[in-house]
C-alpha cells in the first residue's frame, strides 16, 4: 500500500491512485464513498497558558482580530478563513499573525509555535486533543467551535477494486462496527 498526504484537491484517480480521502463538500461525482473516522468532527482553537496570561483570553471570535494567530495555507495558496458557530450565529474571520504554515506538512511546526506561546492555533480537535488533555494548550472559545461531518474514503464505481483496497475498505467497515471510545469532549 502506498499512502500520500497532500492538502491539494488533486484528482487522485487521474494521478494513478485507487482511492482518496475527502470531506463531503469535496467528493467527486460518480464515486463510492465509505465513511472513515469519527462522523462528527470539530475545529478547535487553542493557545498556551503563557500566551493567554500575556494577551488575555478572547471571549468572542471577533476579538481574534486583535490577537496573534497561527494561520494555515493550502498548497494552492488559499488561506482558509476561520469559521465559528454558536446557536444561530455564524462568523467568518481572516485573522492575522506572525506565522503561516503549510496545511499538512507544516502542522507540527504550527503546534510547536502555539506551545511556545507564539499565538492561537485552529486545527482539527483530534490533533490538538493530547495537548489540551495535558494542559500544554488551553481551549479557547469552545462553545463556538465549528462542527462538521467526518471524511470519506472514495473510489471509482467504474473500476475493479484492487484486493489491497478491498481489504482496507473491509477494515474500515469492521472498525465502524466496533464501539467507539470517546476521547474528546462534545
Amino acid at each position: 500500500m502506498e499512502v500520500t498526504a497532500d492538502s491539494a484537491a488533486t484528482d487522485t484517480l487521474a494521478a494513478g491512485f485507487d482511492a482518496g480521502i475527502r470531506y463531503d463538500e469535496l467528493l467527486e461525482q460518480d464515486m463510492i464513498a465509505v465513511p472513515i473516522g469519527p462522523r462528527e468532527q470539530r475545529f478547535a482553537l487553542a493557545a498556551s497558558p503563557d500566551y493567554l496570561a500575556r494577551h488575555g483570553t478572547p471571549t468572542h471570535p471577533r476579538e481574534l482580530l486583535q490577537h496573534a494567530c497561527i494561520r494555515g495555507r493550502f498548497t494552492n495558496g488559499n488561506r482558509p478563513a476561520w469559521e465559528f458557530e454558536r446557536g444561530e450565529e455564524a462568523i467568518r474571520i481572516e485573522p492575522t499573525g506572525p506565522l503561516t504554515i503549510s496545511i499538512g506538512g507544516g502542522v507540527d511546526l504550527g503546534v510547536e509555535a502555539a506551545l511556545q506561546g507564539v499565538g492561537l492555533i485552529m486545527l482539527f480537535e483530534q490533533w490538538l486533543q493530547p495537548y489540551l488533555a495535558s494542559g500544554e494548550l488551553v481551549a479557547v472559545l469552545e462553545p463556538w467551535w465549528l462542527r462538521f461531518p467526518g471524511p470519506y474514503l472514495y473510489y471509482s464505481d467504474r473500476r475493479l477494486v484492487p484486493a489491497p483496497l478491498r481489504a482496507f475498505i473491509d477494515f474500515i467497515r469492521d472498525q465502524d462496527s466496533l464501539p467507539r471510545r470517546r476521547d474528546h469532549v462534545s
